[in-house]
This record gives C-alpha cells, structure tokens and sequence, in this order.
C-alpha cells in the first residue's frame, strides 16, 4: 500500500490528490487546521498540519500561498516530501524538479529546465528551454514562459500571462493573468497589462 499525507484540504489539495492516485498512491489522507473540514474529494482529513511532524510516510504540501507553502516544506525533511507528475504532463529527460513541486496536467517543459522546491506548475502552462526557476513559483493555468526566463522565488505567474525570452523576475512578484512581460522585473511588485507594468496600492 502506497500512502501520501497531504497537507491542505483544499481545491488545490483536490488536484494534488488526483495526480498522486495516478502516480501509484492508493492511500490519501489529509492533514488541516480546520476543523470543520472532514474531507477534501474522496479522501479524509485526519488530522491538524502539526501531526505531519510524527508522520514517517510520504508527504506533500498543497498549499497555494508561497509563504506558507514555504513555512510548512521548511519544517520536514526532504527526505518525506514526494513530487508529483501528472502523466499527461510532457518533461524533457534532463528537467530537474525539487522536492514537493507538482507538475499539472498538460503541462510541457523543455531540456535544460531546473526547478526548484515547493513550485506548483499549474495545469497547461508551458516552460520552454534553459529556465531557471527558484523554489515555491507558481505558474498558474495556462501560462507560458519562452526560453532563458529566470523566475526568483515565491513569485506567482497569473493564468495566462506570457513571459517573453531571457526575462528576469525578481522574487516576491505578482504577474497578473494575461499579462505579457517583454522586460526584466527588478523590484517585488504587482505588474499587469500588455505589456506588463507596475501598479503600486
């Protein structure tokens, strides 16, 4: 029996549960800190996120902040943080992936790619040759990035945004969905728009 505990019983957990029952785990539970929450899909929430500290099983963490995302992978030791790849998801023979990263459905990502732990590469989004992606992005449904992009970490692509080639993004970034960046990124901001560009509250 295969079993992964989940952390985050959320839509999100939802999805991570699918591609984990597809990559051969037929025993799902959830951990949250809600306590009214009793299930997320089909699988049963057993727990706070604090008994993942007790647990020697394979685990993930399905949380889409970065920072907290970020708090909960800090505290376990990589050694029980699975990755998980959808099957329909296409990735080049040498695409390294870090630990607790899930890769959704439709997804396609070409050689010389790394990315790093914690990352969500959300369904039918497309990273294309030689990025460098830093821990906990999430590039969200149906973003595109061309060749040569170095995200920096926690920053969070919108669905649908484009990111022109040899782009640098910063850390702690928002890209709003539909937007396209056609210039590097150097200050942790909100950029929407075509091209993209700075809102500032």
């Amino acid at each position: 029996m295969n079993r992964l505990i989940i952390i985050g019983a959320s839509g999100h957990g939802k999805v991570v549960a699918d591609i984990a029952v597809l990559c051969g785990y037929d025993q799902i539970e959830f951990l949250d800190d809600d306590e009214s929450i009793s299930s997320c899909g089909s699988w049963p929430v057993v727990g706070k996120c604090n008994r993942a500290m007790e647990i020697e099983d394979d685990m993930f963490v399905a949380i889409g902040n970065s920072n907290t995302r970020k708090s909960f992978i800090e505290r376990y030791s990589e050694k029980h943080l699975v990755t998980l790849v959808h099957p329909n998801a296409v990735l080049s023979d040498d695409v390294r992936l870090g630990a607790g990263t899930v890769v959704m459905a439709g997804t396609v990502i070409n050689p010389g790619t790394v990315i790093g732990k914690g990352c969500i590469i959300n369904t039918s989004s497309s990273v294309d040759h030689d990025c460098q992606i830093e821990d906990y992005v999430h590039i969200s449904v149906g973003a595109h990035l061309s060749g040569t992009v170095h995200v920096g970490e926690g920053t969070w692509i919108g669905a649908g945004a484009t990111v022109s080639n040899n782009i640098n993004i910063c850390g702690g970034c928002t890209i709003g969905a539909g937007a396209v960046v056609i210039k590097n990124i150097t200050e942790s901001e909100t950029y929407v728009g075509v091209p993209a560009k700075i809102i500032r509250d």
